[in-house]
């Protein structure tokens, strides 16, 4: 069993190296964005209470994104393993997981780390509108305000490790599957 939590600044490279260890380990690619909107497509009970809470411009509170990773992963093509993406995003959220997961844990959280000024040319060159610089400066003092404390807790919880981010997705893929394969 492979279960997996990537963590990472945005532009660091998690989307595409998490389509690759998916495909990899064959194992679901799990993002809180695409759990949200199946939980709203399915008309589940926590779908419903999700849909009224961002319809209403609020975010998602902790306890209600843990019952839909819940039932997220509670289907049948995660009982071999999972890769989580964007989640968890809070303390709350990282010990809620555990206990959801309790007895086992998970078995590897992986920070992909590239510095900031490569991170920013990275999100500046996808031409996006919402990419302005002061934009990605304050989403990467919102990742080390949020993450760092998860680095911490996964830390001292379970196991992590802290991954080069640079170079090719090839490059990258093999340092992160050495660090999955070598904890088996």
């Amino acid at each position: 069993m492979t279960r997996l939590v990537i963590l990472g600044k945005q532009g660091a490279g998690k989307g595409t190296q998490c389509v690759l260890l998916a495909a990899h380990y064959d194992i679901p690619h799990i993002s809180t964005g695409d759990m949200l909107r199946a939980a709203v497509a399915e008309g589940t009970a926590l779908g419903l209470e999700a849909k009224a809470v961002m319809d209403a411009g609020n975010l998602v509170s902790d306890e209600l994104i843990l019952g839909i990773v819940r039932d997220r992963l509670s289907q049948p093509d995660a009982e071999k393993g999972f890769l989580l993406d964007g989640f968890p995003r809070t303390k709350t959220q990282a010990e809620g997981l555990l206990e959801l997961l309790s007895p086992n844990s998970i078995d590897l959280a992986v920070d992909i780390r590239v510095p900031d000024d490569v991170v920013t040319v990275r999100m500046l060159e996808r031409g996006r509108t919402d990419d302005t610089p002061e934009a990605i400066a304050r989403r990467l003092e919102l990742y080390r305000a949020e993450t760092a404390p998860l680095l911490d807790f996964f830390e001292v919880k379970c196991h992590f490790t802290a991954v080069n981010g640079l170079g090719s997705e090839s490059e990258v893929q093999d340092r992160i599957v050495a660090e999955i394969d070598g904890r088996e």
